[in-house]
């Protein structure tokens, strides 16, 4: 065996028994994750039967077929905030000053945290897909295309949960992580997933267009065969593409950042 095979082992290792850590932890004190489900959820009913009625969906078409893809983007959104609060909690209690004093591979702590997330993510796309279909959503699209759309949806949250790592890494303060989880709401209602963005005036249009939720959203109303936005911006037009050109620049631009700022937390 080579030394890099070793290291890798090593790597996957040390990484599996942190991801397992996450669980236990989940386990110990559930009310943090049920009480996330349960928020989306209730976001979902809110838009559904108390706001859907006076939504119109471009080019027509049953709004919470249009909603539930915008949903499922949401909520791969508001998992930076939990993210980014347990990488903190970690740093100000010690926890990763004690992981990194002991002899395990100096990447794990980051990768345990990244793969527990991603599995809490797939558990919460499986409970907002079932109350999806409570409310009346269905799949039109092929089996082919609706693997795909999951599999963008959670591309996006793994992207997306090394933005909250670094935030955990860099910020401090529950106050700093209010304001992280509070802004988890203008950047996901800029987007196309409430409301196409043509129902904006042309400027604001424009950045929800680029935001990348709208990307993910659009291209997955597609690929399960719901309604979707209209317009003609090449933007729109190459939804799927940049539903993969976005997560892709996110990890690009943050994952190296994170494992820079773990490595400085002890200077």
């Amino acid at each position: 065996m080579t030394v890099a095979d070793h290291g890798s082992r090593w790597l996957l290792s040390d990484s599996w028994t942190l991801t397992q850590r996450g669980f236990a932890h989940w386990a110990r004190n559930p009310g943090p994750v049920v009480f996330g489900l349960l928020f989306n959820v209730l976001i979902v009913l809110m838009f559904a039967y108390l706001f859907g009625g006076a939504m119109q969906v471009p080019g027509g078409g049953d709004y919470r077929e249009f909603l539930m893809p915008g949903m499922f983007v949401m909520t791969m959104l508001f998992g930076v905030g939990m993210t980014a609060a347990a990488v903190l909690a970690d740093v100000e209690r010690g926890v990763t000053d004690r992981f990194r004093a002991m002899p395990m591979a100096s990447g794990s702590v980051l990768v345990g945290r990244a793969v527990a997330d991603l599995v809490l993510a797939a558990v919460t796309l499986v409970v907002m897909v079932l109350a999806g279909l409570a409310i009346g959503w269905s799949v039109h699209g092929s089996a082919v295309d609706t693997v795909t759309a999951f599999a963008l949806i959670l591309l996006l949250r793994f992207a997306l949960i090394w933005v909250g790592v670094y935030i955990g890494l860099t910020l401090r303060g529950p106050e700093a992580m209010t304001g992280v989880q509070t802004l988890e709401f203008p950047v996901g209602f800029l987007s196309s997933a409430f409301v196409s963005p043509d129902t904006m005036p042309g400027w604001l249009g424009a950045i929800a267009e680029w935001n990348p939720l709208s990307a993910t959203s659009t291209a997955i109303r597609d690929l399960f065969g719901n309604p979707g936005v209209t317009g003609d911006s090449w933007v729109v037009r190459h939804a799927t593409e940049m539903a993969l050109v976005w997560p892709l620049v996110l990890l690009a631009v943050f994952l190296p950042l994170s494992v820079r700022a773990y490595r400085r937390l002890s200077r």
